[in-house]
C-alpha cells in the first residue's frame, strides 16, 4: 500500500523528570534520533518554558520530529513523522529509551493514502 509517510504518535511515561526538563538535553535527543534515522536536518527550535517543560521541532527533509514534554506528570507527547524510505520508530524508540520511559504507546499512521471519507450527518446543523 503506498502512502506519503508514515507518522508515529508517542505516549510517553514514566519519564526521567529531569530530562523533560533540560532543553539542551531534550534538543540533542532529538537531533540524533533524527539523523540514526537517517533523516537530513533542516532546521531546530526548542523552547523552554516556565517553571517547566520544553517544547520542540526538529524539521527534516522528510517532515518533523516534535515534543511537548510535561516534568510534573514524568510524561512526553511525541511526534515523529517521516516521508519515503525512512521508518519513524527508529526516531520514535531512541527518544523513549533516551527519556528512560517506563512505558510507551505507540501508534503509526500512514499518511497521504487518499482524501479522508467524511460520513455526513444529516442531523448535524452548519453554524
Amino acid at each position: 500500500m503506498e502512502t506519503m509517510g508514515r507518522h508515529v504518535i508517542s505516549e510517553l511515561w514514566g519519564c526521567d523528570l529531569e530530562k523533560l526538563n533540560d532543553i539542551d538535553f531534550i534538543e540533542r535527543t532529538f537531533v540524533d534520533a533524527a539523523l540514526k534515522s537517517g533523516a537530513e536536518i533542516r532546521e531546530v527550535a526548542f523552547h523552554k518554558f516556565a517553571p517547566q517543560g520544553v517544547s520542540g521541532v526538529v524539521i527534516i527533509s522528510e517532515s518533523h520530529l516534535t515534543i511537548h514534554s510535561f516534568p510534573e506528570h514524568g510524561y512526553a507527547s511525541i511526534d515523529v513523522y517521516t516521508c519515503g524510505d525512512l521508518n519513524p520508530n527508529v526516531a520514535a524508540e531512541y527518544i523513549a529509551e533516551a527519556l528512560n520511559a517506563e512505558t510507551r504507546e505507540n501508534i503509526e499512521l500512514p499518511r497521504g493514502m487518499g482524501p479522508v471519507q467524511i460520513k455526513k450527518n444529516p442531523e448535524a446543523k452548519v453554524l
